[in-house]
């Protein structure tokens, strides 16, 4: 137990202390920064000068234009305002007119209106130097069915009382039921929009914290082997104490640089700007199940020791850190399949892709928790998915402590399977 205990205190010690991961721990924490405070930073460089002047040639089809100057200048949150020039005789001159607008900065575009007897409604052309002015187009486009909506409700002599209500927007709930129990009940629209952010941001941390951490593990094995130190080691802790000392380590290192993560999202989210800003969107994460953590964490645990012991088999077979990335592929394959199934599996969490992966151990840390976040399991699937991947971990480990134990000596070519399995039989876990 010494031994154990003192191998993974040096493996945290030795982690901790190496310039690459305190400097990527910082990068990503950096970054993290960067991107809960991105809103606030963008908003500084936002220009206060109010809304876009978008220019028009008065005589262009007034009885369209004017409505619409009007109704952009009565919103008070318009991004959009008309400025209008006077008719310069020709289209061609009202064009070199609003051109030259553009070039002393009076204006930033301007739209031309042309009659469309198939519609019954102008065509309008916005223009202006810039590509893809979405902002820009997406007023002048509310803002113009807006007053073709006027205009249809005024030739149908609809009363103030009849415009009124046939303006009045449709207002639709949506609420999530559950059918496995007799309750009956679900998750509103807030809980169902957190629970989703939640278990999107989840599965992010899940794959960084089982597959990067779990790569560490093979990292250091084969490096510790290929500067030959594995040689010494071995004389003095049991291979098998070096392997789950290397893994309880390396957990360790990898809790806490998540801690470190949620530190660091948390100040940074308590900072005024971005308490405002989340005031404003109505979060509660008191809505959230409290179960929801604890799947986190279940899943968080044996997701890792499945690829952490998968890992540490591969490294000690490995005697050279340029081969380690070859020897990993199968190992990085599945746990992509996983981390991508999480990801593109939220907007469709009850297929049947989610549901068969939730019970193939490799997938389940991804595929259930998403399916517990977002939907309704029966709780015999948790059960039956929790069980198996505890059955699949140990199965792993037993085959993984032999694979470690016969391969940490074995430097060379990469053995064989046979050549493995031929000196595996020759120990016993």
């Amino acid at each position: 137990m010494n031994n154990f205990m003192a191998v993974v205190g040096f493996t945290l010690r030795n982690k901790l202390r190496t310039k690459s991961f305190v400097v990527i721990t910082i990068i990503i924490a950096v970054i993290l920064s960067i991107g809960v405070n991105l809103p606030y930073i963008i908003s500084q460089f936002k220009s206060e000068e109010g809304a876009t002047q978008v220019g028009y040639i008065a005589s262009n089809i007034p009885e369209v234009a004017e409505p619409l100057k009007a109704y952009l200048g009565a919103n008070e949150g318009s991004k959009v305002q008309l400025v209008s020039y006077p008719d310069a005789g020709s289209q061609d001159a009202n064009e070199q007119a609003l051109k030259q607008a553009i070039k002393d900065g009076k204006i930033k575009g301007y739209i031309v209106l042309e009659e469309d007897a198939a519609t019954g409604f102008p065509k309008v052309t916005y223009k202006s130097e810039n590509m893809m002015e979405s902002g820009i187009t997406g007023a002048l486009r509310t803002a113009l069915q807006a007053v073709k909506t006027e205009n249809v409700i005024k030739d149908a002599g609809l009363s103030d009382a009849q415009k009124a209500l046939l303006l009045m927007p449709i207002q639709i709930e949506a609420a999530q039921i559950s059918v496995t129990d007799n309750v009956g009940t679900g998750k509103t629209v807030e809980q169902q929009g957190l629970a989703m952010g939640f278990v999107y941001a989840m599965i992010i941390v899940l794959f960084m914290g089982i597959f990067v951490t779990s790569q560490m593990i093979a990292t250091e094995i084969t490096a510790e082997k290929s500067s030959r130190v594995m040689e010494i080691l071995v004389t003095s802790v049991a291979p098998l104490k070096q392997m789950f000392g290397k893994i309880t380590g390396m957990f360790l290192v990898g809790l806490l640089q998540i801690v470190v993560y949620i530190v660091v999202f948390l100040v940074n989210v308590s900072l005024p700007h971005n308490k405002a800003l989340l005031a404003g969107w109505n979060l509660n994460f008191g809505d959230l199940d409290p179960m929801l953590y604890v799947y986190a964490l279940i899943f968080y645990l044996t997701g890792y020791f499945l690829y952490s012991t998968l890992c540490a088999a591969v490294g000690s077979i490995v005697s050279r850190t340029e081969d380690l990335a070859q020897a990993m592929m199968p190992v990085t394959m599945l746990a992509m399949v996983g981390f991508y199934i999480g990801i593109f599996g939220m907007t469709a969490a009850d297929s049947t892709l989610v549901k068969v992966a939730s019970f193939i151990p490799f997938f389940s840390p991804f595929a259930m928790f998403l399916r517990i976040g977002l939907t309704e399991p029966a709780w015999w699937e948790i059960v039956l998915t929790l069980g198996l991947l505890a059955v699949t971990i140990f199965v792993l480990g037993w085959i993984s402590a032999k694979i470690y134990r016969t391969g940490v000596l074995m430097y060379g070519k990469r053995p064989t399977f046979k050549e493995l399995r031929k000196a595996m039989k020759a120990y016993k876990v």
